[in-house]
């Protein structure tokens, strides 16, 4: 007999009960004995369906509830208690097999994952090489635009580049042209897939500045690992080398030793020590108006400055993109105080010469003082970069002390909206999001069944951040015409958006990327990968 219709009808029924318990609009008091004849449905039906996890996490939630009769659940605490049941519903009925019983909780990955940009106009081919490395445990950001493509590259720089050789718009050999110019200095492997591989095409790519060559169609075994072995000898440059090579200062891998020996220090000769996040207030202006090759000037510039303004006993690290971290020995935030507020005056007065165009510039810093405390460096770098943001939030130009407020922090909104049709999603990504937290941000979270729901509540209207997870394929508006709508606004670029796709919906993915869209994910989708993904994307924009 086939069982799998009876299946569909159970699925349907379990999201049916979700939304009517759980997306009423308003806090809803359901009566216990509801949530048992719910549960004793499920246990009954899966059991007889050979859904044997489904059973058993039924069988389960029933024993915690039996001996609570009289007991009422609110909305939030019930979705919360059902959830371990929605997931491996959700996991059964687009995976089409058993699952394990036992529910991992949601963990982050490793976030250290490496990240693969990906360049490539074929989306048949950007699909499949994109699911294969994501198989292996990479990160991909996939990019169809070459234009958009170069762009973030200089955003996130990845792990490893892999660029297809003939994109009509803009060939590999410019775009490989452009980011040599602008980013000679930083060790990124670069492939080229092409299927022209003649040796004219092999060697000017080399000369181009391309570590690889890959020929078309491509050997996805080989493939895989010759990326592999970019990745590790990417690895192996970054543990290697301790100076940051653009800015010629100490860069962060150095960080942990300095810092450690500031520690014990600290403790046997019972002197402090302080830790200063600096920024470079409105850097990415530069880049955009100047161009990257600017920015990498004012930021060697910038450091050179700091270096002949502090002591021997000081030490100056690259913490990542226009963010520098100073340790001052044997100094409270009082005296660090004063040193950095005459470094931001002098600073100020500086003339740069861009195209013509004298420019001055400004930074702002956080700053916390260690004393005796055995604190973490992650720690003490987090006071410091709370610090650091209160000052931007103050107008930048200044210096702030994490000592004096550590506790009360203040953090900008990050406007998340899932916009999805169906209910488990709906509610795995709402459990998702609300296990992530950020340094600088808080997040608003709202959840929308459709496109026009979203538009109609004007979410979209609210001045600030946003991140949206969008469903391609919805009734009333479906996710591509918002999308179209929000990159269609002046403010743009307020909006990043990650869309839920169709594996067979190529057609789908294609538009959605040309339309502005920041990246994908394919259903079904593994949840653990899922909330690694997006915690990588919140991170960065933050």
């Amino acid at each position: 007999m086939d069982l799998d219709k009876y299946k569909q009808l159970l699925f349907n029924k379990i999201k049916k009960q979700a939304i009517e318990w759980f997306e009423s609009g308003n806090q809803k008091s359901i009566p216990n004995e509801e949530v048992n004849r719910f549960l004793h449905s499920i246990k009954g039906t899966s059991g007889t369906l050979q859904l044997d996890g489904l059973f058993h996490i039924a069988s389960d939630l029933l024993d915690d509830i039996k001996e609570s009769k009289e007991k009422t659940w609110i909305n939030s605490e019930l979705s919360e208690y059902l959830y371990p049941l929605l997931q491996l519903s959700y996991e059964y009925e687009n995976f089409k097999q058993e699952v394990s019983e036992e529910l991992n909780p949601i963990i982050e990955r490793n976030e250290k994952a490496p990240l693969i940009h990906l360049i490539d106009d074929d989306v048949s081919m950007l699909i499949l090489l994109k699911d294969t490395l994501e198989e292996q445990g990479c990160m991909v950001l996939a990019n169809t635009d070459p234009v958009k493509a170069t762009n973030q590259y200089f955003d996130i720089l990845p792990d490893c580049l892999v660029i297809d050789l003939d994109i009509p718009a803009k060939n590999g050999f410019e775009i490989l042209q452009d980011i040599h110019e602008h980013n000679e200095k930083q060790f990124i492997p670069k492939v080229i897939m092409s299927a022209s591989q003649g040796r004219k095409e092999r060697i000017d790519a080399f000369k181009m500045g391309a570590d690889d060559f890959i020929g078309k169609p491509i050997d996805m075994e080989e493939f895989i690992v010759r990326v592999s072995r970019h990745l590790q000898r990417k690895r192996l440059f970054d543990q290697s080398v301790l100076i940051d090579e653009l800015t010629q200062v100490y860069n962060r891998k150095l960080l942990s030793a300095v810092y450690q020996r500031q520690l014990e220090n600290a403790s046997v000769r019972n002197n402090p020590f302080t830790i200063v996040m600096l920024d470079i207030d409105h850097f990415k202006k530069i880049n955009d108006t100047y161009g990257h090759s600017a920015g990498d000037r004012i930021l060697h510039h910038f450091a050179q400055f700091l270096s002949k303004h502090v002591t021997n006993e000081d030490t100056i690290f690259r913490y990542g993109g226009e963010e520098f971290v100073i340790i001052f020995s044997n100094t409270s935030y009082k005296e660090v105080q004063e040193k950095i507020n005459k470094l931001i005056k002098d600073y100020g007065m500086i003339e740069h010469e861009e195209k013509g165009h004298a420019i001055t510039l400004t930074f702002s810093a956080g700053l916390f003082t260690v004393f005796q405390e055995e604190i973490p460096l992650s720690d003490a770098i987090e006071k410091a970069d709370q610090a650091l943001y209160k000052a931007k939030e103050k107008g930048r130009a200044r210096v702030e002390i994490a000592n004096d407020f550590s506790k009360d922090t203040v953090k900008k909104k990050l406007y998340i909206s899932i916009i999805d049709d169906d209910i488990i999603i709906r509610t795995i990504l709402t459990k998702i999001l609300n296990n992530i937290t950020l340094k600088r941000a808080i997040l608003d979270i709202e959840v929308f069944e459709d496109g026009s729901k979203f538009m109609e509540k004007k979410r979209h209207e609210i001045q600030g951040t946003h991140f949206i997870l969008l469903d391609g394929v919805m009734p009333v508006m479906d996710g591509m015409e918002v999308l179209q709508k929000l990159k269609g606004l002046d403010r743009a670029n307020d909006f990043h958006i990650l869309m839920l796709t169709s594996r067979k919906g190529e057609n789908d993915i294609a538009r959605a990327l040309s339309l502005g869209a920041d990246d994908y994910i394919t259903k079904p989708f593994s949840v653990t990968e899922l909330q690694a993904r997006i915690q990588r994307l919140l991170q960065r924009i933050e």
